[in-house]
């Protein structure tokens, strides 16, 4: 029978994100996660396949802006992907990922964004790896400071979290590329909230507000995982998420972290790679870090993407850029301070999910060429456009939807 692949009307959207739960072993989409959902991703912005009328695939994408090297652009926040087993292997996923980047262009949003389930996946679509992401599991009894930590830190609730922690978020914000935007409803929903389904045998949601002289400079919420071995806690704190606007208030933060009571290990899912912790502690190692793949990027609009992002002085370069999804991609880019599209000769060629990866600046075209990436044209001009990217600190995504 053939698939038909189309936006879901209002009330079919529950149904089809019932699919994209199948394709995940679960196939239950809850009442309270239904009614955050259908406010986060309209049934315009997403995509869905169906079989005799059965929905058996999803997409969709969220509205977010997404900061950049000097600025910020539209991106869709690509979620809910998912193929029911009994459909895979018949091309809907690559169906559906196309029609969705055209239907991204067609609204004006020149780049898409997602966290990868399956990391080998979205390489074919465009997507290159972007933004890689750390992990901390730090061995709390080898924890030590070189530095001893200032400032307060105090346990606040939900909604003076909600009053306090935006603003710490938004300077982050302001300096590192990667960052997504987060309004009012989604602090509430999605950050915030504390569904008792997302615990997974942790407590409840804490949050915690670090304060020098009265200002709050950064916070965490985290939660909890209580365990007992022959009498002696074997507890873990889980941190969903830890930011801080200076260095003072992230030795405050972490100190707070490893000094709970009745814990033997820190962890966290996502770490910033660009962290001053690993230098302000003794031991390294106990920090327990490892580093993944995080955000992946698509340049839905090379030309609107490279004429947004700032660059480093330096001489201008030619990019001679190949596209298979997105045809009208295809073509030469002059970046520097007359970034746009040109008829000059090419100084380097490369695909465009590899030039996504060089985008936000966590991988230099050095990088790109010593991995057979970047095809240089024109002597010098990998290390010219290296210089052009480079960015201060690796982009940071704290943010998986």
């Amino acid at each position: 029978m053939t698939i038909e692949i189309r936006p879901p009307a209002e009330d079919e959207l529950r149904g089809a994100m019932v699919a994209a739960e199948v394709a995940f072993g679960s196939g239950v989409v809850e009442d309270e996660d239904w009614e955050r959902e259908r406010k986060s991703l309209p049934a315009s912005r997403a995509l869905a396949a169906y079989d005799g009328g059965k929905p058996v695939a999803l997409t969709g994408a969220y509205k977010f802006d997404l900061s950049i090297p000097g600025g910020e652009l539209p991106c869709a926040g690509v979620t809910w992907v998912g193929v029911i087993p009994t459909h895979r292997r018949r091309g809907i996923l690559r169906d559906l990922m196309r029609r969705e980047l055209e239907d991204v262009h067609s609204w004006g949003e020149p780049i898409a964004a997602l966290w990868a389930s399956e990391a080998a996946i979205y390489g074919r679509f465009g997507y290159g790896h972007a933004a890689p992401n750390g992990q901390a599991k730090s061995d709390r009894a080898r924890f030590a400071l070189r530095e001893e930590a200032a400032g307060s830190v105090r346990l606040v609730d939900a909604d003076e979290a909600l009053e306090l922690f935006p603003p710490v978020y938004e300077r982050v914000r302001a300096t590192r590329s990667g960052m997504l935007s987060r309004d009012e409803r989604w602090w509430k929903e999605h950050r915030l909230a504390d569904p008792e389904s997302w615990r997974r045998g942790a407590s409840v949601k804490f949050y915690a507000a670090v304060e020098f002289d009265g200002a709050v400079e950064g916070y965490a919420y985290y939660r909890v995982k209580d365990e007992w071995e022959d009498g002696f806690s074997k507890s873990e704190v889980r941190v969903i998420e830890a930011l801080a606007t200076s260095v003072r208030a992230e030795r405050a933060l972490w100190s707070f972290l490893h000094g709970i009571d009745l814990i033997v290990r820190v962890s966290a899912s996502i770490f910033d790679l660009g962290s001053a912790l690993p230098l302000l502690v003794h031991d390294p190692r106990a920090l327990g870090l490892r580093v993944g793949d995080g955000l992946w990027l698509r340049l839905v609009d090379v030309d609107a993407a490279l004429r947004a992002r700032s660059y480093r002085p330096g001489r201008s370069v030619v990019l001679e850029v190949r596209d298979e999804l997105c045809p009208w991609n295809a073509g030469r880019y002059r970046v520097g301070d007359d970034a746009g599209q040109t008829e000059d000769t090419a100084d380097l060629a490369l695909d465009v999910t590899d030039l996504a990866s060089a985008y936000l600046g966590g991988f230099d075209f050095h990088r790109l060429a010593r991995a057979g990436l970047v095809d240089e044209r024109i002597d010098g001009a990998v290390e010219a456009a290296t210089l052009l990217f480079r960015t201060d600190l690796p982009p940071y995504c704290p943010e998986v939807f």
